[in-house]
């Protein structure tokens, strides 16, 4: 078998090409998500390294202030990037480069919050965010992100809350945590 029917034939590379893309968005409505929390955008051409990219490939990066994404970067990998950014410390965002870190509980955050930016960015919307984030490999334990979300989150959701990040209502503030 040849290396590119392999690749046609593997269900996980299919679904994986099937996720928004950088390039499937407007570029000032990433740009203008992001300002609030202080977040830059930096768009790296073609088959470059991406700078601060602790998966490599086409995954965003983040150094410092930072989100660095190629055309081919899929959306949620820059919003995770993005909100790893927003939901660590301030004495990690203030040494940031390539490896956000973080626990736990901050990962969880990082995920639900991913999903309701998702829904301040056309053409997604929280039921394609969670569905990208199926197809990239997210694991979660009842098998799928939405059901994560729908009935496992409640720590994450209360986690976002008391750090300030979302309101009772699910709304991002537009502000960082804190320390």
């Amino acid at each position: 078998m040849s290396e590119s029917s392999s690749v046609e034939n593997n269900p996980n590379r299919q679904a994986q090409d099937s996720v928004l893309r950088i390039q499937d968005i407007e570029q000032p409505q990433l740009q203008g998500l992001l300002h609030p929390y202080g977040l830059s955008v930096e768009h790296v051409d073609g088959e470059q390294i991406i700078p601060g990219s602790f998966w490599g490939d086409e995954e965003a990066g983040l150094i410092g202030n930072t989100l660095y994404v190629r055309p081919d970067t899929p959306i949620h990998s820059a919003l995770h990037e993005a909100c790893h950014y927003i939901c660590m410390d301030e004495q990690r965002r203030h040494e940031l480069d390539t490896n956000a870190g973080g626990g736990y509980d901050e990962e969880n955050g990082v995920c639900y919050l991913q999903i309701l930016l998702a829904e301040r960015l056309p053409p997604l919307n929280k039921s394609r965010m969670m569905a990208d984030m199926d197809a990239w490999g997210y694991s979660f334990r009842l098998g799928s992100t939405s059901k994560w979300f729908e009935l496992d989150a409640a720590d994450a959701r209360n986690w976002l809350i008391e750090h300030g990040i979302i309101d009772g209502s699910d709304s991002p503030t537009g502000k960082l945590r804190g320390a």
